[in-house]
């Protein structure tokens, strides 16, 4: 069999490399994948796989064409928050896969957030007409039920992506602490300039070696060499393109402060304590799972990303889920306090979040081979 993956690979974003990396290390080894990619050559080097340009209709017609079967990739590709185009991008795929007759699989997905009827209604009707779905989070498990559709539901399958070491970490200084940002419209110039300020403090008082982690270097690099030329202490910025070295990379650090989902992700499955910035609903959803400490953006800031319901299954500590503070010297004292008593996830956490992370493979074998 021959499966064709669309996701935003060869895009230059860890996270989503690094579901790409999952998604190839649980594929039944009977599914030759073929990886719609912005960057074919690199994906190709990296993985050792076929791959096609992902904005050329020849190359995705041609890659539909020799396929068995699409498999949306990991992630919350069928959302408009960031971009109405998503969702006619990824949906036109899957719906063209399924004109032709192609087994068709939504796998380890975020589903939303939807905020135009038109996009919920075309992923509802996609999502109905696929062979299997899989979910990561309770909120895109009640969607899916509301609108009838069966989902398997388990853990983010980075969880359960293999790491490897990274070379040089252990030549830096201990103890180490990543820190993750992204840009942003809420990340404003004013707050950018409290959060270095509250970094430098956090330094100061801990004498740790920060380490700067832009998950996508063209989005986020700029924010990792201005904080790194505001830190008083020794520090490094390091951006592996690799994702299974970048998840090695939390193997060696004692603690992350990270807006970013899959360096949370990470560095939780490395037993790290995390620190989360949440931005997103995909990030309080793992912050509610795992019980991660963290602030939340007021969602009455126009500059907030719009959010969807949480299932109330999901209880929320409100004292995990407060807004940023609102001097520096409050943010730094936060995580003074995380790094000096905070607890990373327990080992039985860990354990249990990658075993069920393996419900996506399960899921993969019987929509495609079952």
């Amino acid at each position: 069999m021959r499966a064709v993956l669309c996701g935003y690979y060869g895009m230059g974003n860890g996270g989503d490399e690094a579901l790409l990396a999952s998604l190839l290390q649980m594929l039944p080894p009977q599914v030759t994948p073929l990886v719609l990619s912005g960057d074919p050559v690199e994906t190709a080097r990296r993985y050792g796989v076929e791959a096609r340009p992902r904005k050329s209709l020849k190359a995705v017609f041609s890659a539909l064409g020799q396929g068995d079967a699409l498999i949306w990739g990991g992630g919350s590709l069928m959302q408009d928050a960031t971009s109405a185009l998503n969702p006619l991008y990824y949906g036109g795929l899957m719906a063209l896969a399924q004109a032709r007759g192609l087994k068709t699989v939504a796998w380890a997905q975020g589903i939303g957030p939807l905020h135009r009827p038109w996009n919920r209604g075309l992923t509802r009707y996609l999502l109905r007409r696929c062979t299997g779905v899989s979910v990561r989070d309770h909120a895109s498990a009640a969607l899916a039920a509301q609108w009838q559709v069966p989902a398997w539901l388990a853990p983010d399958p980075v969880w359960a992506m293999a790491a490897q070491p990274l070379p040089g970490l252990w030549e830096l200084p201990a103890p180490r602490v990543a820190v993750a940002l992204r840009s942003h419209p809420w990340l404003t110039a004013a707050r950018l300039a409290d959060f270095t300020q509250a970094l430098g403090n956090f330094q100061r008082a801990t004498h740790t070696c920060i380490l700067l982690v832009p998950f996508q270097p063209s989005r986020d690099g700029a924010i990792a060499t201005h904080l790194q030329a505001h830190l008083p202490g020794p520090s490094q910025i390091l951006a592996p393109q690799d994702p299974r070295q970048l998840k090695g990379l939390f193997r060696g650090v004692e603690m992350v402060i990270a807006m970013r989902l899959h360096a949370l992700i990470m560095a939780a499955a490395e037993g790290c304590r995390c620190f989360a910035l949440s931005y997103d609903p995909k990030v309080t959803h793992l912050m509610a799972d795992v019980g991660m400490p963290g602030w939340a953006m007021d969602p009455a800031s126009p500059s907030a990303m719009p959010s969807t319901p949480i299932s109330t299954s999901i209880p929320l500590d409100p004292l995990d889920l407060r807004p940023w503070p609102t001097t520096p010297e409050a943010m730094a004292q936060d995580w003074i306090e995380h790094f000096a008593n905070g607890d990373p996830p327990s080992p039985d956490q860990i354990q249990s979040r990658c075993d069920r992370a393996y419900l996506h493979r399960d899921l993969l074998q019987k929509s495609l081979l079952g």
